[in-house]
């Protein structure tokens, strides 16, 4: 079984999530924290910090979702945005809305509990997966 570095979002995260958190409540993220917040399958963004913090596959996704911290995390900003007013594009800026819908692609196709993601795609985006995300996760390292 490989073994997967998610002490990278721990410590991304350190300090940062109390905030996140605060602004998706608030419903208008003001800082710059969403690659380590809501991570995306590997391929997707081509910046430093979306390689990063990308997830590189099915295993990785469940394993975040596992992880004590980062798990219970991703649950609590999803329904965080998820009860937030506005659109996605209001709550988080077209960039970030567009990272959200591929985050919540991603941990709803791999965990066993996929509502608080489906929620979210389901309120943003009219139910719809991010094909991208779906492609590249059937493509990806299990």
């Amino acid at each position: 079984m490989m073994t997967h570095d998610l002490d990278r979002f721990v410590a991304a995260q350190d300090g940062v999530y109390p905030q996140a958190l605060a602004e998706l409540h608030a419903g208008r993220k003001r800082s710059h924290w969403m690659w380590f917040i809501f991570p995306q399958i590997a391929g997707l963004g081509q910046s430093e910090m979306a390689r990063t913090y990308a997830i590189v596959g099915a295993d990785e996704a469940r394993a975040y979702l596992a992880h004590p911290v980062l798990g219970p995390r991703l649950i609590e900003v999803a329904r965080a945005v998820t009860a937030a007013a506005g659109s996605a594009e209001a709550i988080l800026g077209g960039i970030d809305a567009v990272k959200l819908r591929s985050s919540m692609t991603l941990f709803a196709a791999v965990a066993e509990d996929p509502s608080p993601f489906r929620a979210a795609l389901d309120r943003f985006f009219g139910g719809e997966d991010d094909r991208a995300t779906l492609g590249l996760l059937a493509s990806a390292p299990r």
